[in-house]
């Protein structure tokens, strides 16, 4: 086998750190923060109204603003300063009341209350018809975002999505503020995974629901129920919004907010000299920013991962098959698993803040299952080197690569999503060398960000192997993104073990409403899925903000920031 020496990624961080001495790196903003909170510094004296605060996106917006539509984390970023979920989370991911609230006897049938005199931006008070409407649009035949998952289990949608009914029997609206909401069978979380985010009717009133994404309510005039309400987009570039005194939880303190896309070798220099007021950034350049007398690096443990991924099968439009061959063979990938240094990879491109993980579950959410009751998977190159060996995977032709086992040239086509980031290519060139060192001929093909997760949906062909990386939201189900007929389930991997032991982790008839149950369930799947291995999990790590001194009022913790309106600028 090819054999180089390790000193390649000291080198290649060498070269990298030119970028990273003035580099945002940015944030890749996958996942939701811990309970161990963090806020900005000093906070003196009372709140004072005014100033414009400038916050930086780390790549340029998709452009689909709307709760309903998006589909990638800059968006989000985006929408969550003039949009508001119905719902509200604590520290513990727990649900609690907050333009809703709710009663239930039986986690099947739940009744909604919504408070009165809340204000959409075009001014029309919201009802629960607005809700309504929303999901209806996502359990619409024509709806082509990503959300259908979050109404497929209320009573009558899947007759309603196929066109055999009107209505959605499982919905009824009593008046104005009042909505039942029955599902097709009681579950544990039938309430954290309810979409419940409103649309405005009146601003996509008589739009069929294919036209919805592509128009100018989505694009460039948004609406929401948010502290801020947006004034100007320049597609792929910034936001511009300003307060809206109207806003249910609170008029704003900050009368403007603007949102742009900074080159993140601007990043660091924009934050010394005070013209950007908050970002994420990425981990690299933590020592830089922790530098910055007028900036406070908050950083706080995390509940999102990374891995590689296989293409296992394809998406056939309601579920996943699992029928491509060329990554079937679970040694081989047991043995690129082996191939990778994680700890030695995850300290040269993420500075210490991280560590791996070993389980499709980051370590802080609940269910985690306990790391001694999982294989480690630890950097071992000579047993990587044996199960290729097993695997009939050999140098047939003496070039140094292995062949693959009907003597073809083999060749890991790798894929990862690009931005402004040096340290996205370098770190995905290290992960190919990794599997090089112990003879796998790999390429490394960057794709831009706004492409990359829409062709892993479309199951495009040439993502054969991917880097991904996903956050555990309020409930840890791992449904949405490992059942075998979950559109997120990249890997299009099969499993009726793991169907039924995700159906049993929820079902009230099995673990009621005994969260031990439930976890020692999770636990077993857990357990399954690293004995299956559809997916090497990397890396999990804290979660990094840059908040300029004169910013206050900021406070992180498990379910995100504090609303916005909650923050104010020292004049």
């Amino acid at each position: 086998m090819k054999k180089r020496s390790m000193l390649w990624l000291a080198a290649l961080m060498l070269v990298l750190s030119a970028f990273l001495a003035a580099c945002s790196g940015g944030g890749e903003k996958a996942g939701t923060k811990e309970e161990n909170e963090g806020t900005t510094g000093e906070t003196s004296g009372e709140p004072q109204d005014g100033g414009t605060l400038v916050y930086s996106l780390d790549s340029s917006p998709e452009g689909l603003f709307n709760i309903n539509f998006y589909g990638n984390a800059t968006d989000a970023e985006v929408i969550d300063f003039f949009d508001e979920n119905l719902i509200d989370f604590d520290e513990k991911l727990q649900p609690q009341p907050h333009i809703a609230s709710w009663k239930t006897e039986d986690n099947k049938v739940y009744d909604f209350t919504i408070k009165q005199g809340v204000k959409w931006h075009n001014g029309e008070e919201l009802t629960v018809e607005d809700w309504e409407f929303a999901l209806k649009v996502l359990a619409d035949k024509d709806y082509e975002g990503p959300r259908y998952a979050n109404v497929q289990n209320i009573e009558g949608v899947p007759a309603y999505k196929e066109g055999k009914a009107d209505t959605i029997s499982g919905i009824k609206i009593v008046d104005d503020y009042n909505i039942q909401i029955t599902f097709d069978k009681a579950r544990v979380n039938n309430l954290e995974n309810l979409w419940t985010y409103a649309m405005s009717r009146k601003e996509f009133e008589g739009m069929s629901v294919k036209d919805m994404m592509a128009s100018e309510q989505v694009r460039t005039k948004p609406v929401g129920l948010g502290p801020f309400k947006v004034t100007k987009v320049v597609p792929g570039e910034s936001v511009e919004m300003e307060r809206f005194d109207d806003y249910f939880g609170g008029k704003p303190h900050i009368e403007k907010v603007i949102l742009k896309v900074i080159d993140p070798t601007l990043t660091v220099g924009e934050l010394k000299n005070g013209t950007l007021d908050m970002t994420t950034f990425h981990p690299s350049i933590i020592n830089e920013v922790k530098a910055l007398d007028n900036v406070e690096a908050i950083q706080y443990p995390g509940v999102s991962y990374y891995y590689v991924g296989f293409r296992l099968g394809t998406w056939d439009g309601s579920k996943n098959i699992m029928n491509e061959k060329k990554y079937a063979d679970k040694k081989l990938r047991e043995a690129m698993f082996y191939a990778i240094n994680r700890e030695e990879w995850v300290q040269a491109f993420f500075y210490g803040v991280g560590k791996p993980v070993n389980r499709p579950i980051p370590t802080n959410h609940w269910i985690a299952a306990p790391n001694d009751e999982l294989e480690q998977y630890k950097y071992d190159p000579k047993k990587a080197e044996e199960l290729l060996d097993e695997a009939g995977y050999k140098d047939v032709d003496g070039d140094g690569f292995r062949e693959d086992p009907n003597g073809k040239e083999f060749v890991v086509n790798f894929a990862h999503y690009a931005t402004s980031n040096p340290t996205f290519e370098a770190r995905a060139k290290a992960l190919t060398q990794y599997w090089e060192e112990v003879g796998l001929k790999s390429t490394l093909t960057m794709t831009d960000a706004n492409l990359y997760y829409d062709m892993l949906e479309k199951a495009d062909t040439s993502m054969e192997v991917f880097f991904g990386g996903w956050s555990t939201g309020s409930d840890p189900d791992p449904s949405p993104l490992w059942r075998s007929d979950a559109l997120w389930n990249y890997p299009r991997w099969v499993s009726e073990e793991s169907d039924k032991l995700l159906d049993q982790a929820i079902d009230m008839s099995v673990v009621g409403t005994d969260q031990e149950k439930r976890k020692d369930i999770y636990i077993e799947w857990q357990k399954h899925f690293m004995e299956e291995l559809p997916i090497l999990p990397i890396a999990e790590l804290e979660e990094t903000k840059a908040v300029s001194k004169r910013v206050q009022g900021v406070k992180f913790d498990v379910s995100g920031s504090n609303r916005p309106n909650e923050w104010w600028i020292k004049q």
